[in-house]
């Protein structure tokens, strides 16, 4: 992760090496003025308008130590969307206040406002209202957590409704412990969260959050192009209600390993490839489908259920054939904890 900090004086040049050594496990950048530049900061060019929006658009996160008017005129041009935007954190000089500008939740900006102000000894000033009221931060949560959100709409719609009251949550999965500030147990309601891997939406506005939870398995023929995997892949989820945002990765046996279609297709998706050989394919328990016909051909007697099921607890979708491709998809047990 790459961080970005920006001084404007001497005394803020001092604030911003405290703050380097506060980002542990970050690759940080510093820069000041050009008069000021020395060994640990690179000058800030002129005209800066291009320089910050190279660093709004290449680091996760932009610090500045200054006023906020400063950093708000820097990044106002480059603001675009709060699902992609980086955290902006403003200090003072003197490092007594630590503001988390932009991306406070989904960023991480409070996060680490939080965090450099117990390294600081510094005060977090906090400002969004799920905060401030001790109430349920979904999108902040979720992101923690790396679940997908399905619609910002809807987290929009859910943090709104708990700061009026509690909003009702559905899962998928078992929940240990307590339910956070603002959110009941329940599967009706104008508004509500649904802890899922699927498409169903049992509330009127339904904030769906996707944790990667699952495997695909893929067998092909040789030659197979990459849409045609999609094609049918598409299909498969379709017809089950699954989204496949709660895929974490694609399996298949290693005689697959350098298909060009299906390296296509899993590097189209941002997926990860893992193959195993036929021997481990076979140790795999549960029961599978198989076929002898396969098993000549490949050592094993089935390929995409076993290798879905090679790092998962059980089936949820069975071997479905199409067009010379065969899919199937697995689930990885999974808790939920609001702790």
């Amino acid at each position: 992760m790459k961080a970005a900090i920006f001084a404007y004086s001497s005394q803020g040049m001092e604030t911003a090496r405290r703050v380097r050594q506060g980002l542990s496990g970050m690759q940080t950048y510093c820069f000041a003025p050009q008069r000021l530049a020395d060994g640990d900061f690179e000058g800030i060019p002129k005209p800066s308008q291009s320089f910050y929006g190279e660093w709004f658009s290449r680091a996760e996160v932009l610090i500045f130590v200054g006023s906020c008017g400063i950093a708000v005129r820097q990044i106002a041009p480059h603001v675009h969307s709060k699902t992609s935007d980086p955290a902006v954190l403003c200090l003072d000089e003197l490092g007594q206040f630590v503001i988390p500008l932009l991306s406070g939740h989904i960023g991480g900006a409070n996060a680490l406002a939080r965090e450099l102000s117990e390294k600081l000894g510094a005060t977090a000033v906090i400002t969004t209202a799920t905060d401030i009221n001790s109430r349920f931060s979904v999108d902040a949560w979720a992101t923690e957590r790396g679940f997908s959100i399905s619609s910002m709409q809807a987290a929009k719609a859910v943090s709104a409704a708990i700061l009026e009251g509690d909003v009702p949550l559905k899962s998928d999965f078992p929940i240990a412990g307590k339910l956070p500030s603002g959110v009941i147990s329940g599967a009706r309601g104008k508004v509500g969260i649904f802890l899922t891997y699927g498409t169903e939406e049992p509330f009127d506005t339904t904030l769906r959050l996707l944790p990667k939870v699952l495997h695909l398995g893929i067998g092909c023929r040789k030659g197979v192009p990459a849409q045609t995997i999609e094609d049918v892949v598409t299909q498969v989820l379709r017809q089950h209600h699954i989204d496949r945002c709660s895929i974490v990765r694609v399996a298949s046996i290693d005689r697959k390993a350098q298909e060009p279609g299906l390296l296509e297709f899993c590097e189209k998706n941002h997926w990860q490839a893992v193959f195993y050989t036929a021997q481990e394919l076979s140790q795999v328990g549960g029961t599978v489908s198989s076929s002898s016909f396969v098993e000549s051909v490949v050592g094993v007697d089935n390929v995409c259920e076993r290798a879905a099921l090679m790092e998962a607890d059980k089936l949820i979708v069975n071997k479905t054939a199409r067009d010379g491709v065969t899919v199937a998809l697995a689930l990885k047990s999974m808790e939920v904890q609001f702790g």
